[in-house]
């Protein structure tokens, strides 16, 4: 009788996206923060939370308290399938410099146009936004939980290496 077992593969060392998030920074508030609020809607299905300034700068014209931006976070199922087309308005290309050392992946878009899927609506113009990837392990939640949370050892974090080669698994293009 052989003793010869499979190796299985270690299901807490898979990767998966933590959180996709996407900001809008309009600078301004009142009916460019409505716009900006309606189009991330329309693309992501889920209601923008509105960011304030935490400072006053008066060459911009901003002031503390005032809202100046709108920002979504995805997680799950929706996150991958927003990312997909997110990624396919950058042509599915991302630059190496776009990684951080800890398996964060961040990009911006010019415009909203360049999505697939969505068309240009006169009445709310086009914004930019910028997106954010987090990737992490299984087991990342004894970080962020209230009752006993606890540190990540550096085996378990992610490194640029394996971002790169986990968004390569999507199918995109890292120059």
């Amino acid at each position: 009788m052989s003793l010869a077992l499979e190796k299985k593969e270690n299901l807490m060392r898979s990767i998966r996206i933590g959180k996709v998030v996407i900001n809008a920074a309009v600078g301004k508030s009142g009916e460019p923060i409505e716009k900006a609020k309606r189009i991330l809607e329309e693309i992501t299905g889920q209601r923008p939370a509105v960011r304030v300034a935490k400072k006053t700068i008066r060459d911009f014209g901003i002031h503390k308290g005032e809202p100046i931006a709108v920002i979504v976070t995805l997680r799950k199922e929706k996150a991958l399938n927003v990312l997909k087309r997110l990624l396919a308005a950058k042509g599915n290309r991302v630059k190496q410099a776009s990684f951080d050392d800890h398996g964060n992946v961040s990009f911006g878009i010019r415009e909203h146009i360049d999505i697939p899927g969505i068309k240009y609506r006169p009445e709310l113009g086009i914004i930019g936004m910028d997106v954010c990837i987090a990737l992490e392990r299984p087991g990342y939640r004894v970080a962020r939980r209230k009752v006993m949370p606890c540190r990540i050892g550096k085996g378990q974090r992610v490194t640029k290496q394996e971002a790169v080669e986990f968004l390569r698994s999507l199918g995109v293009e890292v120059v």
